[in-house]
């Protein structure tokens, strides 16, 4: 391997060019989780980082986490018993009972996925 050099100034700097990396976009549940692991992980965090793994790691767990999170809501939701029929007749019960399915869901993904 040769390693080329480029002159600025009075150095002779390296022609160093990082790997390509993952583009996929990181969401919700991926910001969640790289704000926890910089804070409470910064071993786990300064690897990824330097491996130009990060980006695809946290575009890993956003998409588990949605995914998780998709399947948990519409489970709860027909637990609580959340119809069409049900969003006709009383919306305010309606609108209870998903809140209380989403806010369910969002719990179990954080204590799972993201805080994990």
């Amino acid at each position: 391997m040769e390693i080329t050099y480029t002159m600025q100034g009075d150095y002779l700097l390296p022609n160093l060019t990082l790997p390509e990396q993952d583009s996929r976009p990181i969401g919700l549940w991926g910001q969640q989780h790289l704000r926890y692991i910089k804070r409470s992980r910064p071993i786990l965090y300064t690897n990824l980082l330097t491996k130009c793994k990060l980006n695809e790691y946290l575009a890993d767990i956003d998409e588990q986490a949605q995914k998780m999170y998709d399947e948990l809501v519409q489970a709860f939701a027909k637990e609580e018993g959340c119809t069409e029929q049900l969003k006709a007749t009383d919306q305010l019960l309606w609108v209870r009972n998903m809140n209380n399915a989403v806010q369910r869901a969002r719990e179990v993904v954080n204590a799972e996925i993201i805080y994990n």
